[in-house]
C-alpha cells in the first residue's frame, strides 16, 4: 500500500514537470524496487490508472477553460479563438494517437524495458528543454497559433511515446521554440494531454483482460488514481506559478543527475 501511494506521488509530480512520469515509474521499479510487489500483469494498466488520475486533476484544475474550448469549438468552429484552438488541438493529437496505435508493442515490449535508454532520453531532453527555453523568445500566446504551428507541436508529443523524453517536457519545448511564453507554453502541453491520456485510457479498456484487472484490484486503482489526482492539483498549480519567475535549469539539472545515477547503477 505504501508503495501504491509513493508510486501516485510520483505520478502526480512528474506527469506535469518537464521530467518524465513515464521514466519515474519505471525507474522506481525497476532500479529502486518500488512497486515491483503490485504484479508485472498489472504495470501497464496500473501507469495508465495514475495517468488517468493526473487527467482528471487537469480536467479540474481547468475546467472553466476547457468549457468554454469545447462549447466554441464545437457550436462556432474556427470563428472566434477559442474555437479554432480546440480544432489546433484535436489535429495536434493526431500524429502521437497513429503511432501509439500502430507501435504500441513495440513502445511496451522495447522502449520501456531500455533502461539506458531512458536515461540517455532524461539527459539529452533536460539539455535541449534548457537551450532551447533560453534562446526562445515570448511573443505569442496559445489562442495566436497556426494550425501548422499546432501539428508541429503535435509532432513532438509522438517523441514522449518513448519513456524518458517526457511528454510535457517535448510539446513546452516546442511550443517554446514556436516563440509561445513559458504559462502558455505549459497550458498547452496541459490540454494536449487531455485527449492523448483519455484515448490511451480507453484503448487499454478494450483490451480483453483489463477490466478484468481492474476489478480484481479495486482498491490498488482506487487508491493510484486518488494520490495522483491530488498531487497532480498542486503540482500544476505550482508549476504555472514556479516558470512565471523561472526557467527551466533545475529541471534539466534533476533530469542530468537522475540519468547519470540509472547510467551509474546499470553498469556499476
Amino acid at each position: 500500500m505504501l508503495d501504491i501511494i509513493i508510486l501516485g506521488i510520483i505520478q502526480g509530480i512528474a506527469e506535469f514537470l518537464p521530467i518524465s512520469s513515464s521514466a519515474h515509474l519505471i525507474i522506481f521499479r525497476e532500479i529502486f524496487g518500488l512497486g515491483s510487489n503490485i504484479g508485472s500483469n498489472i504495470e501497464l494498466a496500473f501507469d495508465l490508472a495514475l495517468h488517468f488520475g493526473t487527467l482528471l486533476a487537469i480536467v479540474i484544475f481547468f475546467f472553466k477553460e476547457l468549457w468554454k474550448l469545447l462549447i466554441d469549438g464545437l457550436t462556432k468552429g474556427n470563428k472566434t479563438k477559442d474555437g479554432k484552438l480546440f480544432w489546433f488541438l484535436i489535429l495536434a493529437t493526431i500524429p502521437a494517437g497513429i503511432v501509439g496505435v500502430l507501435f504500441e508493442d513495440v513502445f511496451d515490449s522495447f522502449f520501456r524495458k531500455q533502461l539506458w535508454l531512458i536515461a540517455l532520453a532524461l539527459i539529452i531532453m533536460g539539455i535541449i528543454i534548457y537551450l532551447v527555453d533560453k534562446k526562445s523568445k515570448a511573443d505569442k500566446s496559445m489562442k495566436d497559433l497556426k494550425w501548422y504551428q499546432a501539428l508541429i507541436i503535435g509532432c513532438a508529443q509522438v517523441f514522449a511515446l518513448i519513456p524518458g523524453f517526457s511528454r510535457s517536457g517535448t510539446t513546452i519545448t516546442a511550443s517554446r521554440a514556436l516563440g509561445l511564453d513559458r504559462e502558455d507554453s505549459a497550458k498547452f502541453s496541459f490540454y494536449l494531454s487531455i485527449p492523448v491520456v483519455a484515448g490511451a485510457t480507453l484503448f487499454s479498456l478494450i483490451k480483453d483482460n483489463t477490466i478484468t484487472i481492474i476489478s480484481e484490484n479495486l482498491m490498488i486503482f482506487g487508491i493510484g488514481i486518488l494520490i495522483s489526482f491530488i498531487v497532480g492539483l498542486l503540482c500544476i498549480s505550482f508549476l504555472l506559478k514556479y516558470i512565471k519567475k523561472n526557467d527551466f535549469k533545475i529541471f534539466m539539472i534533476y533530469r542530468i543527475v537522475l540519468g547519470l545515477l540509472v547510467l551509474f547503477m546499470l553498469f556499476k
